[in-house]
């Protein structure tokens, strides 16, 4: 790969990373070290997509040849967004919230060279839980999965079997939806391999 094409995934994520590679894209992972901070009133879709391009814009400035690719995930039920869980009793809040109602997943990714965005757009996702039994949710808390996933879960995990039905991309909900970002790419000259 030449460092006109080079690709860099700006995510400590493996499952971004796992979804990157199983598309086909040959690319480099630099975690962006972009802090994660909601401005207060902003809203979901927004916040996820500002994150996004800041994630690939820090790296991108670094590596000016390369096309970085930013992205962040929001999880949203009703109006309240739900980040990564501080703590257990943060995870249980969580999941009792999500349990046996519909939320939205929103999943925004950028595209930056040279320091500047080339496109970027917001992906959203409605995802059902079943209800859930106490029991179940504490004893999900201690495989500690749901630590470093926004709304306390991982749809590749454990935390699948709470899924009754996913209305969207799945793959937006694990953290990048793979269909836009590898056809942004190819409008960038990336194709897969």
């Amino acid at each position: 790969m030449g460092d006109s094409s080079k690709v860099i995934l700006a995510s400590a994520s493996p499952r971004r990373r796992q979804l990157l590679a199983s598309a086909g894209i040959e690319f480099e992972a630099i975690e962006s070290l972009v802090p994660e901070r909601h401005v207060a009133g902003e809203p979901a879709r927004d916040y996820a997509l500002r994150m996004a391009r800041e994630k690939a814009g820090a790296i991108s400035s670094q590596f000016p040849q390369a096309i970085v690719i930013g992205a962040d995930t929001i999880v949203v039920c009703e109006t309240q967004i739900l980040e990564k869980p501080a703590h257990p009793d943060d995870a249980r809040r969580m999941l009792e919230m999500l349990s046996g109602r519909t939320h939205t997943v929103v999943t925004a990714y950028a595209l930056a060279r040279g320091g500047k965005i080339l496109e970027s757009s917001p992906v959203a996702s409605r995802v059902t839980f079943r209800k859930l039994g106490a029991a179940e949710i504490d004893d999900y808390i201690a495989t500690e999965e749901p630590f470093d996933k926004a709304g306390a879960y991982g749809i590749q995990g454990v935390g699948g079997g709470f899924i009754s039905h996913v209305e969207g991309s799945r793959d937006n909900v694990m953290g990048l939806p793979t269909e836009q970002v590898v056809a942004a790419l190819a409008r960038w000259g990336v194709k897969a391999i």
